[in-house]
C-alpha cells in the first residue's frame, strides 16, 4: 500500500510538475494535487495487483533481493499496465517539431513503477525468502 501511494505521488508530481512555478498555497491547488495522488494510487494498485502478486511469490521462492530487479520489475509492470489498461495515448501532430520518441505518459509510468519497486524493496523485498533460511540455535 505504501509503495502504491509513493507511486501515486510520483505520478502527481510528474503530471502537475510543469505548473508548479505558479503554484501558491491555495487550498484548491493542494486539493487538486492530493486528488491526483488518490486517482494515481488507485490506478496503480488496480493495474498491478495480479502481476505484483506473482512477482512477490516468485521473489520469495527464489530469494531475490536485488534492488535493481525490484525497480525494473516495477517499471515494467506499470509500463505494461499503461498499455493494457486501455488509456488513450495522446498524439500531437505538429509541423514545428517531431513527436517525442517516448511519450510523457510512458515516462511517468516507468518512473512511478521504479519508485514503486524501490519502496517495496525497502519495506519487504530486501528480506525476500529470509524466512526460509535455517536459524542458528539460540544459546541460553
Amino acid at each position: 500500500m505504501l509503495a502504491s501511494i509513493a507511486a501515486g505521488i510520483a505520478i502527481a508530481i510528474g503530471v502537475l510538475g510543469p505548473e508548479w512555478h505558479g503554484v501558491t498555497g491555495d487550498v484548491f491547488e493542494r486539493t487538486g494535487f492530493w486528488l491526483t495522488v488518490f486517482v494515481a494510487t488507485t490506478y496503480t494498485g488496480a493495474v498491478s495487483v495480479l502481476p505484483l502478486a506473482i512477482l512477490i511469490i516468485t521473489a520469495e521462492i527464489f530469494r531475490i533481493r536485488s534492488l535493481l530487479i525490484y525497480a525494473l520489475a516495477g517499471a515494467a509492470i506499470l509500463a505494461l499496465g499503461l498499455y493494457t489498461g486501455g488509456l488513450p495515448t495522446p498524439y500531437e501532430e505538429s509541423i514545428d517539431r517531431p513527436p517525442p520518441p517516448i511519450p510523457h505518459g510512458i515516462e511517468l509510468a516507468v518512473a512511478a513503477g521504479a519508485v514503486f519497486g524501490l519502496i517495496y524493496w525497502a519495506l519487504a523485498g530486501r528480506n525476500a525468502g529470509r524466512w526460509r533460511e535455517p536459524r542458528a540455535p539460540v544459546a541460553s
